[in-house]
């Protein structure tokens, strides 16, 4: 079996880390490698800055880490943490030069994804893998209807936890004979004790006659 590679945008909130334990019971499998890829803005020239906003998105990836490590402690993992833009460039084209098969991304009202679909005309094509936007319970979205139709292809699969549930199992059906008139045949069950009881009673009072 093929080694996939999986990059999970990590970002602090919470629907990055509801889509990336998506990812970890509903995508990986065995010998999978997941990237986990964080993208801290373009703020300042300082040396010093950088390094700090370098070493809290690797301290946030690794609270990530811990997640998988918890459940799946043999999952091959590596981190990235790089600057770029909010405009989701930068990991466009981090996960082109990897060679990712699929890209993990939590859906939420600031997600890059939009700003990416107003820039290109197929994100899919764009990022050359499989996109998947987990939408947890109770992000939001924003507002597309100023844009274009010619840049809206939303060609990712949004996947919506809010919107599934779990069936309850139906109820086990316990087999039984069906009477066709039980009250018949507890009638008859009574009468046959009363028609016993009567014999006996009859014969004893014959053998003291006799006696």
């Amino acid at each position: 079996m093929d080694m996939r590679k999986i990059v999970v945008v990590v970002e602090d909130v919470e629907a990055a880390r509801t889509a990336f334990e998506w990812a970890l019971h509903n995508l990986l499998r065995y010998g999978d490698l997941i990237t986990l890829l964080h993208v801290f803005p373009k703020r300042s020239r300082s040396k010093n800055k950088l390094r700090l906003s370098r070493l809290k998105g690797f301290q946030l990836a690794l609270s990530f880490k811990d997640i998988c490590s918890s459940d799946f402690p043999n999952t091959k993992m590596e981190i990235i943490v790089t600057e770029g833009d909010q405009e989701g460039d930068r990991i466009v084209a981090v996960v082109r030069e990897i060679g990712a098969s699929a890209l993990v991304v939590g859906l939420h009202d600031r997600s890059f994804l939009y700003k990416l679909a107003m820039a290109h005309n197929n994100i899919a094509s764009s990022l050359n893998c499989r996109v998947l936007a987990i939408k947890s319970k109770g992000s939001s979205s924003p507002d597309t209807s100023s844009i274009t139709d010619s840049s809206t292809n939303m060609d990712f699969s949004q996947i919506d936890l809010a919107g599934l549930h779990v069936l309850e199992p139906p109820l086990q059906k316990i087999r039984y004979r069906i009477c066709p008139s039980p009250s018949a045949i507890i009638w008859r069950s009574r009468s046959s004790s009363r028609r016993k009881n009567s014999s006996r009673e009859e014969a004893q009072f014959r053998l003291i006659r006799g006696s």
